[in-house]
């Protein structure tokens, strides 16, 4: 069902139209740009899919900024404080006493300095592909792109909504660039691009107190990861989830992968109450890759292949937990899964199930298990335990599963495999060769 569109008066006396769909901890989202129209957005599958997966599980609030869509159009002013203050007229309007706040790209400094100047009322601030400073995101290939905004405007529209969304958007970008052309006139957004630069909340990040999350896909071409990193480290407590993919919009291109990390942010995900702590010390670490993941991008094609991957890592980290481990929700290379177990016994029947897991989809697993020290930082680990792990994976053939002689030793009698001694081998970046078997047997 649509949602009903309703309005609040900011301070300045602006009327924004907003709508909620859902019940419980309310969710207030910024827009993307300066640009929107509530109704016509919920007519692209892609931003409704969105919508409705968020509101399973709270209120979720989006609102139209001052002079686009369905928020009152005759207006001038696009500063920073002024859409600080059509913000601040929703949640009032809403009587929300606190809020997970979310803010994209070209509002993210928007929802930065609102939750500097209101620390009571944020709960969560969650940064989507954003920038503490305007000149950061404008650099000049946006300002070439922004000279066809006079010439031509439906060109403009489509070229950045391909650019934005990634060239593989194809229908998604042209809805998109639609809704911009329906949402604001060509003077409103050069209008609201030139006050854009002038952004800069670089001074509030210290001030902001509610934990927040930065989240940024690695392969974007118009923003680089050092800014979501440099934005990260500056913020108090912050957390950083990298994520695969050169779109800029959260809605697209594994927007499954999105909601996983904000739920595990939130403490929302499927396992959160069940989810065991990730121990401190010694652990058994079991490490799997897709063998030959660039060939078969090439082979299948990237948005087919992702499919592939995605499907195995949810499959995966199910084994994973009915093995008795704990998947690593953090950064890891490639496209990997790193597990943590008590025992080599464990790990190792949890290697050899992945094996058989893949197979079904057409692909194979470079596996390896070490055991070692490792540090704990949130819902990671670290240390030279998990590089090795790593590194013994590297070194297996398709659908092979190798130890270090550590493990080899911790599991020669509980596991009820066989294992081949494959001599000692040089490892990248680890100072003393490693001995490693193979496990044989087992199924």
């Amino acid at each position: 069902m649509e949602p009903r569109i309703q309005y609040a008066q900011t301070a300045d006396g602006v009327s924004i139209a907003f709508w909620t769909l859902g019940e419980g901890t309310p969710w207030l989202q910024t827009p993307v740009a300066p640009c929107g129209v509530l109704q016509v957005e919920w007519q692209i599958p892609e931003l409704r899919a969105w919508y409705e997966r968020l509101a399973q599980k709270r209120m979720l609030v989006q609102y139209d900024c001052r002079g686009t869509g369905l928020s009152e159009r005759g207006i001038a002013d696009y500063s920073l404080d002024a859409m600080v203050r059509d913000l601040e007229a929703v949640a009032d309007c809403l009587e929300l006493p606190s809020f997970a706040l979310w803010g994209s790209v070209n509002f993210g400094p928007v929802a930065i300095a609102y939750a500097a100047r209101h620390p009571e009322r944020v709960s969560q601030l969650m940064l989507w592909c954003t920038y503490a400073r305007g000149s950061e995101f404008f650099t000049p290939q946006a300002e070439t792109m922004t000279a066809l905004v006079e010439k031509d405007w439906r060109l403009y529209t489509e070229a950045l909504c391909h650019y934005f969304l990634g060239f593989s958007a194809g229908e998604t970008a042209g809805r998109l660039a639609a809704l911009i052309r329906r949402s604001v006139t060509p003077e409103k957004w050069q209008a609201a691009y030139v006050s854009a630069v002038k952004f800069e909340v670089e001074a509030l990040l210290p001030e902001v107190k509610a934990p927040t999350l930065v989240l940024h896909r690695r392969q974007l071409p118009w923003i680089s990861v050092d800014v979501a990193t440099d934005l990260a480290s500056r913020i108090p407590g912050a957390q950083l989830a990298l994520l695969e993919g050169a779109s800029g919009g959260y809605a697209v291109e594994d927007w499954q992968a999105v909601l996983a990390a904000v739920d595990d942010f939130l403490g929302e995900g499927e396992e959160a109450e069940a989810r065991p702590e990730l121990p401190e010390g010694m652990a058994v670490l079991l490490f799997a890759d897709i063998a030959e993941s660039t060939a078969l991008t090439e082979e299948l094609g990237d948005a087919a292949f992702r499919a592939k991957a995605r499907e195995l890592d949810t499959s995966l980290r199910s084994v994973i937990r009915e093995s008795g481990g704990t998947p690593v929700e953090g950064k890891v290379l490639g496209d990997g899964v790193l597990a943590v177990f008590t025992s080599a016994r464990q790990a190792i029947d949890c290697a050899l199930c992945c094996r058989a897991a893949s197979q079904p989809l057409g692909l194979q697993l470079h596996l390896g298990i070490h055991a070692g020290d490792v540090i704990r930082e949130g819902n990671n680990v670290y240390g030279g335990a998990v590089n090795i792990a790593a590194r013994i994976a590297a070194a297996s053939g398709p659908g092979e599963v190798l130890v270090s002689d550590t493990v080899r030793s911790l599991g020669r009698t509980s596991a009820n495999v066989a294992f081949e001694d494959r001599g000692e081998h040089a490892l990248k970046g680890v100072g003393e060769p490693q001995r490693l078997f193979a496990v044989r047997g087992g199924g």
